[in-house]
């Protein structure tokens, strides 16, 4: 189950890529926003993160109009590993390396197949654990840390 979810300035690349998954055969769960208006992406940062920490879904896509605000709060909590990618390189390398549970995306910078094609390329990849597994766990100490 992967759940995606994006505030109005990936609304558009977001039906683009709940069609995209369905036709990958996986199901998909909207977490929103399902229209128009202006609205705050905190609040779908926040509700794909945790649906994926609960274990309800098992990856998670967020879009903005940038990526960058929803890079910056799903980050936010303990346990995403959420990578903002731009090429299908970065894409790989999110999962390859930083076993990134949540992909970000620009719905105002990204065409339709190229975010199809960052989708693919993070979901076709397999996290390497090894010396990467040894930095996520550093990762983990510094959330422990400072999430008091």
């Amino acid at each position: 189950m992967i759940v995606i979810g994006s505030d109005h300035g990936g609304l558009s690349l977001k039906s683009a890529l709940i069609s995209y998954l369905t036709r990958r055969g996986l199901q998909v769960l909207d977490a929103g926003t399902s229209g128009d208006a202006s609205v705050d992406y905190p609040d779908y940062g926040q509700k794909v993160s945790e649906t994926v920490i609960a274990g309800q879904a098992d990856l998670g896509i967020l879009i903005c109009g940038t990526g960058i605000g929803m890079s910056i709060a799903a980050n936010k909590v303990p346990g995403i590993r959420a990578a903002l990618v731009t090429d299908v390189f970065m894409a790989r390398m999110a999962k390859e390396h930083n076993n990134a549970n949540v992909l970000v995306l620009g719905g105002r910078v990204l065409d339709e197949q190229k975010a199809c094609d960052l989708v693919g390329a993070w979901l076709d990849a397999a996290f390497e654990g090894g010396r990467h597994q040894n930095r996520l766990d550093k990762i983990t100490e510094l959330e422990h840390k400072y999430n008091k």
